[in-house]
């Protein structure tokens, strides 16, 4: 899993990543002046999605790209401290819990 976040993103920054969101939001995008981006294997990031919005008043967006490696990206909108504790969450849940595997 990779991440940065984005502190005051730019409304350039922010043109591209809502031209690239999966599809139209359910949940309004508001108050929020940081963008977490977070990418990795689609089965990490949909469980990294649920963390976040468990553990921080964030909201979190798919976003579409091409990788040929099949890595996805979401966007995790929110304040700063709300953001970078879904972040943290997210690190703290993906060491903690075990990957299983089905044979």
């Amino acid at each position: 899993m990779e991440y940065r976040i984005i502190k005051s993103p730019s409304s350039g920054t922010l043109d591209i990543l809502f031209r690239r969101k999966g599809s139209a939001s359910t949940i309004p995008i508001e108050n929020y002046d940081a963008v977490g981006l977070v990418q990795g294997r689609l089965i990490d990031m949909v469980f990294a999605a649920d963390v976040a919005e468990k553990a921080a008043g964030v909201t979190v967006e798919d976003i579409k790209g091409h990788c040929p490696q099949n890595l996805i990206m979401i966007a995790i909108f929110g304040d700063t401290a709300s953001v970078e504790a879904a972040i943290n969450e997210i690190q703290y849940k993906l060491n903690k819990d075990k990957v299983g595997e089905i044979r």
